[in-house]
């Protein structure tokens, strides 16, 4: 019965080892991944204190704020001058006289966004091809007022943006 009371009164503290035992198996699991990520994070240099990486990634933060401010300014300008650039084409093919067959005269709208640029028109009559270009600002021709083909073609420029 001696032997039989030795074995019953360790017990609890046997099962007070084991907890201990799995309770310091967990923190040296957890401090081992913890140290993993530490070094992840510093760049594997155990030299490199917190404070190193961290003003060294505030600094890049920074530079990258700059960059990023930099590039929008450029966008804004770039999109307030694309609107300058032609972005409306036209083509319209058409038979100026009722004498001559087929569609074989044309005229070429090229516009902006505010519908400013040029309208090229080309006459093909059997005598020959006559050439004619006129401006246009706001939809508007300014030194000829334009035909009623050149307000479908440049009409037409619209519809293609």
């Amino acid at each position: 019965m001696a032997g039989d009371s030795l074995i019953h009164m360790d017990t609890p503290i046997f099962i007070l080892l084991l907890i201990l035992l799995v309770w310091v198996g967990w923190l040296t699991f957890s401090f081992r991944r913890l140290h993993a990520r530490y070094m992840l994070f510093t760049g594997g240099v155990s030299r490199n204190t917190l404070d190193t990486v961290l003003t060294k990634i505030i600094k890049e933060n920074t530079k990258s704020q700059q960059a990023i401010a930099e590039l929008m300014s450029r966008c804004a300008t770039i999109e307030k001058e694309e609107r300058l650039h032609i972005q409306k084409i036209g083509l319209l093919r058409f038979n100026p006289f009722k004498d001559t067959g087929g569609d074989h005269s044309f005229i070429l709208t090229l516009a902006d966004s505010y519908d400013t640029g040029v309208v090229i028109t080309a006459l093909y009559a059997r005598t020959g091809m006559r050439w004619y270009a006129k401006r246009v600002v706001k939809g508007k021709g300014i030194e000829h007022e334009l035909s009623d083909e050149e307000k479908r073609a440049l009409s037409l420029a619209e519809h293609t943006k």
